[in-house]
């Protein structure tokens, strides 16, 4: 009987941390950006309401940074995660990859894609019940950390280096990429409320599963017993 692991390894949970710190001000700093010029586009260019897809509604202070209106400020604190936030994101995959995280965690199986075991996933979060045997991650878990971690966060990264007036000129094939400027930024936009929205329903599910047994393992790294694991996937295949 092997000792068990840590559910979370030190990597991961580093990672989550720090990563929650970058998002945040990120996404508070980019609502005042947004409120400098709250018109989205489609293409290369847009200057007026006409040629705009989307007018966002103007973010009060308590949901932006600083809360004051400050475009200057906003962007140096922009500037300043987005280092961390890209870094991080590229050390979390390596990890993931190297250390075998994405392959034994994460990656799905072509029993899991099946309509019915897709439904049977659903119904039993529908009655929030969260208990998916010894894996570390049952179906629905897994295709949304693949979809956070594998587009919406690098993502924003590409976008958000497409719409940098000066990485632009270094890297035009990364705007084209996105099919203009004000293309990357809208997709930016989107991105940014889609992780908002996993952000949010990740805390719901977190107070819904257990909040204290969560955290802790978050930062303690909890245990995990992978033999435990292989054997009911074993049982599964039978």
């Amino acid at each position: 009987m092997g000792r068990p692991a840590k559910r979370h390894g030190l990597i991961t949970r580093l990672w989550h941390w720090i990563n929650l710190i970058t998002v945040v001000v990120l996404f508070m700093s980019g609502l005042t950006i947004s409120n400098a010029h709250r018109l989205l586009y489609w293409g290369h260019w847009g200057f007026s309401r006409e040629h705009a897809w989307l007018e966002v509604p103007r973010f009060p202070g308590w949901m932006t940074l600083p809360t004051e209106y400050s475009l200057a400020v906003a962007r140096d604190w922009h500037i300043l995660m987005a280092w961390p936030f890209a870094v991080g994101l590229l050390v979390m995959w390596i990890y993931m990859l190297i250390g075998g995280h994405f392959w034994r965690d994460l990656r799905t199986s072509f029993k899991e894609w099946r309509p019915k075991a897709i439904w049977a996933d659903i119904v039993q979060h529908l009655k929030l019940n969260f208990d998916h045997g010894a894996a570390k991650f049952n179906f629905l878990q897994k295709l949304t950390y693949g979809l956070v971690l594998g587009v919406l966060l690098p993502g924003m990264v590409l976008s958000g280096m497409a719409i940098s007036p000066g990485f632009e000129p270094a890297a035009p094939w990364l705007v084209d990429m996105f099919g203009g400027r004000q293309s990357a930024r809208s997709i930016h936009f989107i991105f940014a409320w889609g992780i908002f929205a996993f952000f949010v329903v990740h805390i719901l599910l977190v107070l819904l599963a257990g909040p204290i047994h969560q955290l802790r393992d978050m930062i303690t790294g909890g245990q995990f017993d992978p033999e435990a694991a292989e054997q009911a996937k074993k049982g599964e295949a039978s």
